[in-house]
């Protein structure tokens, strides 16, 4: 049963991707929304400059992007963190890139109804037969991670309200079968929605998804790893109180 769950939850993520259109040129394979299939020379052509460029996010990769025509893009160039940075920064390992993985995951995550930013698409860069350099494309979004919003807005009755639709993203997570393997204070954004703020889940590329909700299990785990972060970043409490805390990240 467990064998026919996961193959299920697979042919679901193959599927996403016939939402993407793919294109090779030279050492570089392009993924994009089938609707953004003509832009492709100019998004390449943009991409191909970006180069070693410092963004903005936790670690300086997120570059937004505007074509002549006035398309909006948001680039995040996909580099190491940890003791591996100190090796290479933006080179990974494999027969197969994780951000086509990611794509795949972050469509059906949007498909069953998780606060996810929409991607649409990703360029790849063979620098060998095993070894690429990769950008991960989405839609842009106004607004900032949790931990810059905590840090700039003081009042608490818009801290609490925020906090509250953060723990709601990831309960809806954990309920429709997404596991972030990354869940930091980063990796939650919060952004306008109509005409109130509502919080939503960035980075998948370490995501997994599952047929039916998350086993208490996953869902302690992705609990504990935002706990180390609110904990690294803010060890006094200053920003997230003891009853905060409790809200975001209790199971």
């Amino acid at each position: 049963m467990r064998h026919t769950a996961r193959r299920s939850v697979a042919r679901a993520a193959d599927g996403a991707l016939a939402q993407f259109q793919s294109f090779r040129l030279g050492r570089r394979m392009v993924y994009l929304r089938r609707e953004l299939a003509l832009k492709a020379p100019a998004i390449v052509e943009v991409l191909g400059r970006l180069g070693a460029a410092k963004g903005g996010g936790n670690r300086m990769s997120g570059v937004p992007l505007k074509l002549d025509d006035g398309t909006e893009l948001f680039a995040r160039l996909n580099r190491r963190g940890g003791l591996i940075a100190y090796l290479s920064k933006d080179l990974y390992f494999g027969l197969s890139s994780r951000p086509l993985r990611e794509l795949a995951v972050a469509t059906e995550a949007r498909q069953r109804g998780i606060p996810v930013v929409e991607p649409i698409g990703a360029m790849v860069e063979w620098v060998a037969p095993i070894i690429y350099r990769s950008i991960f494309l989405t839609r842009p979004l106004s607004g900032m991670n949790l931990w810059e919003f905590l840090r700039l807005d003081d009042d608490p009755f818009v801290r609490a309200h925020i906090v509250e639709q953060a723990r709601g993203a990831i309960d809806t997570m954990h309920r429709l079968g997404l596991f972030h393997a990354d869940l930091n204070l980063h990796n939650l954004f919060v952004t306008k929605s109509r005409e109130s703020l509502a919080v939503v889940i960035l980075d998948l590329d370490k995501a997994r998804l599952l047929a039916g909700p998350l086993p208490q299990s996953m869902r302690e785990r992705n609990l504990a790893r935002l706990q180390r972060s609110v904990r690294k970043l803010d060890p006094g409490g200053h920003y997230l109180d003891s009853h905060a805390l409790e809200l975001l990240t209790a199971l």
